[in-house]
């Protein structure tokens, strides 16, 4: 089919052909393989390092050490399925932020992506390198702002692209809980802000900084919307997980196929953060209060609390990756109660693609019978 009129999107040097990234998602969900099936489609596909070793055997005795073998051996099995653009997801609030970041570098990674606090020291592990992208996830304008002027007074380093996320994306948002249901905070209102702040950097600097929106984008209109506010391109997550290729167990893609509008809520995680999840017993019990006994494995995020919180998100994340919901829960954007089945990541994005054209159609036509008429 033809996607002609969906522009390609370019960071640097790098051109994908569909200008849809696969967001990254931790705990274990987007690994190598749902990464490498995004990039063989021509989108960028992204592996989530927070918790990457969770798998590995000497996980709580070697935190350190398994989290870099692990995150090397998912980068170097994707690099082996895939000619395409890859990327590595990378909180800022992890205790091993500069150990990932380190080791997705001298991997030859394509992109960096950092969100969950604001990345500021992060082109100084690039140490004269150009290969590795690096690409802030923002909330908003002045967060945008503050990491342009922070990046150009130390490093004389401008971002390649900036995602923005809005508040309807899954897991922990950068919002305030107040904010989320704000309508002034809205993806929507966002990204013109967030494109408006940037746009200052790269007239005065001579250089392309792409905004791409992300946070509730489900269809194809939906994409075309974000393109005609001023994206470059969009991130999705949620829709990537009830595909074959996502490294989930199929309990979990289940839970996003059972899930009712109701079924999705925001939640206090011990991280500090708001995050938005799947209910089940398992958040029923931690919203009533209800302490779930754990010896905290390894500090592995700066903001978490762990002395005095009701229970450990990252074991609650390994279970859930695994299947096993009753000890755990699933992170998952505003929409996940619309999908209903579990296809292939080639189908999702042919039929992304296939409702972008019509809705393109379908514009231009009311647009030209608009003029029409006037």
């Amino acid at each position: 089919m033809s996607n002609n009129n969906l522009k390609e999107l370019k960071i640097g040097d790098l051109t994908a052909r569909i200008p849809i990234i696969q967001g990254g998602m931790a705990v274990g969900i987007s690994l190598s393989r749902l990464a490498s099936t995004v990039a063989n489609e021509g989108g960028i596909g992204v592996i989530a390092a927070a918790v990457i070793g969770m798998l590995e055997p000497d996980l709580y005795k070697n935190f350190l050490e398994a989290n870099i073998r692990a995150l090397k051996r998912e980068i170097r099995k994707a690099r082996e399925l895939t000619k395409g653009i890859l990327g590595v997801n990378i909180m800022v609030a992890l205790t091993n932020f500069a150990d990932m970041v380190r080791t997705a570098i001298e991997e030859g990674i394509d992109i960096i992506f950092c969100g969950a606090g604001l990345p500021l020291t992060l082109p100084k592990f690039l140490e004269g390198t150009k290969k590795t992208k690096l690409v802030p996830i923002v909330s908003s304008g002045r967060a945008a702002s503050i990491i342009c002027k922070r990046w150009l007074k130390k490093y004389n380093y401008l971002p390649d692209a900036v995602v923005v996320e809005g508040p309807m994306a899954g897991g922990h948002l950068g919002l305030k809980r107040e904010q989320i249901a704000n309508n002034r905070y809205s993806l929507e209102k966002l990204v013109p802000e967030v494109i408006k702040e940037i746009s200052l950097f790269e007239e005065r600097h001579k250089k392309s900084i792409p905004v791409i929106a992300a946070g509730g984008i489900y269809t194809g209109e939906d994409i075309y919307k974000f393109l005609q506010l001023g994206a470059s391109g969009v991130q999705m997550a949620t829709r990537f997980v009830t595909t074959y290729e996502c490294d989930a167990s199929i309990k979990f893609k289940q839970a996003y196929i059972d899930s009712s509008k109701e079924d999705v809520v925001i939640i206090k995680s011990p991280v500090g953060m708001p995050g938005r999840a799947i209910r089940n017993n398992f958040v029923d019990d931690i919203n009533k209060g209800k302490k779930i006994p754990f010896k905290c494995p390894y500090h592995c995020i700066i903001t978490c609390d762990y002395k005095n919180s009701p229970y450990c998100i990252v074991l609650a994340l390994i279970n859930a990756k695994k299947g096993n919901l009753k000890h755990g829960f699933a992170f998952a954007g505003e929409n996940v109660y619309r999908t209903k089945e579990i296809i292939s990541v080639k189908e999702l994005i042919a039929s992304l693609l296939e409702e972008y054209e019509n809705e393109s159609k379908r514009s231009t036509s009311h647009n030209s019978a608009f003029a029409t008429q006037n």
